[in-house]
């Protein structure tokens, strides 16, 4: 964490703390990474196997970031009241619970059972995606100019879930005698690792409970054009980069290419995720927030393009990495931006609204992508993520004309 220099003049020991909490939060990102990119390697693959109707197969990853829907809102509403170390601890324990009941519906062969498991698992995503908001909250405590390189920074510890995620699934996958099963049992091992970091994290009391002042309705909040383009950034750069992640190993699986090689794209798409959070923050801060959104839009257009170039395995992975670099720019952008449309007091509602938000469409993506693809193929999947990628631009340009390229 060099880049947390001390530039503002700030007393060594708030400097440390910001350096300590970001760092924990990074590594906690890193965790929850590495239990999402596992659960997209494997659940769709899995629910393959239990199907009897192969165009249910990904009803897994569709139980997962259903849980993260449902429970977006309460878990908001949790850090709200009792503060977010709490909030992380109860997901950390209910993805101990889920990882365990993933294993026993492997073993007995239910489908049904491994939704509800993986149902069970979003309950701990949902409480972790608001990781990027808890830096920001550390970076206004600190250090305010910092918050971008926050929000980025603790995003950047993803590529730890992108290098580790695949390549536990690969070592995990026959581990024991039913296929995938010993791979729910490892990520037991990481819900213990993030309980315990969690019980270290220290946000200042301020930003722990919201402070005292007037609460704006949250159509007010959104009838801002930063809010509602930051939310339909977010959720629409999540929904596209989901929807083609999630049946790329399927696709990839059709078109006869090895579990080696699918596990290796992941790793490239998760590295294209987060590696860019180095700098994507200091990016911002220099080019403005906007730039950054339509250069993300630019490389998702190109990954569509590379995609439907053709099928070997280098274009399924150059295609997978711009949409990992793509979905950076945007989400980081989007976050950023959003941070600027809400009042302290008012955060935890318009987070929570926004995670439900992306979390919903979420749900459509991974839903239809194993219907899409098998009943229509991945060119044409690519090319219905066309419109959702317009939209973000479109709207980017718009708001670059009302308030400048800035936007923040």
């Amino acid at each position: 964490m060099s880049t947390l220099s001390n530039a503002q003049g700030q007393p060594p020991s708030a400097m440390a703390g910001l350096r300590f909490q970001v760092s924990l939060l990074a590594v906690m990102q890193a965790l929850l990474l590495t239990n999402n990119v596992t659960m997209v390697a494997v659940n769709g693959l899995a629910g393959f196997q239990l199907a009897t109707n192969k165009l249910m197969a990904t009803l897994p990853v569709t139980g997962y970031v259903f849980g993260g829907a449902v429970f977006a809102m309460p878990a908001a509403a949790v850090m709200r009241r009792l503060g977010r170390r709490a909030g992380y601890t109860i997901g950390s324990v209910v993805a101990l619970g889920g990882a365990a009941l993933a294993w026993y519906a492997l073993t007995h062969r239910s489908l049904l059972l491994l939704c509800l498991s993986t149902f069970v698992c979003g309950f701990y995503n949902a409480f972790g995606a608001s990781l990027r908001f808890a830096a920001a909250d550390v970076a206004d405590a600190y250090r305010p100019d910092f918050r971008a390189r926050a929000i980025s920074l603790v995003l950047a510890g993803g590529i730890v879930g992108g290098i580790v995620g695949p390549e536990l699934s690969k070592w995990s996958r026959t581990a024991l005698p039913i296929e995938f099963a010993g791979t729910y049992l490892t990520l037991i091992a990481f819900g213990l690792l993030s309980l315990m970091l969690a019980q270290l994290l220290r946000l200042p009391d301020r930003y722990a409970k919201a402070p005292e002042g007037p609460v704006r309705s949250l159509s007010e909040i959104l009838s801002q054009p930063r809010a509602w383009i930051a939310i339909v950034t977010c959720a629409l750069s999540y929904g596209v980069m989901n929807l083609l992640m999630v049946s790329t190993p399927l696709a990839m699986d059709v078109c006869r290419h090895p579990y080696s090689s699918t596990a290796l794209v992941l790793e490239w798409h998760v590295i294209g995720m987060f590696a860019p959070g180095l700098v994507t923050g200091s990016l911002i801060s220099r080019f403005g927030v906007i730039p950054i959104i339509v250069t993300g839009c630019a490389l998702m257009l190109a990954c569509v393009g590379v995609a439907l170039s053709g099928v070997d395995l280098m274009q399924f992975l150059a295609a997978l990495f711009l949409l990992g670099v793509g979905w950076n720019f945007m989400y980081t952008g989007g976050t950023t931006l959003l941070t600027a449309s809400y009042r302290p007091q008012e955060k935890n509602k318009v987070q929570g609204f926004t995670d439900f938000c992306v979390f919903g469409l979420m749900i459509t993506s991974s839903a239809s992508s194993g219907a899409l693809l098998f009943s229509n193929g991945w060119a044409l999947l690519n090319l219905l993520s066309l419109p959702l990628i317009l939209v973000v631009l479109a709207t980017s340009l718009w708001l670059a004309r009302q308030v400048g390229w800035r936007a923040v």
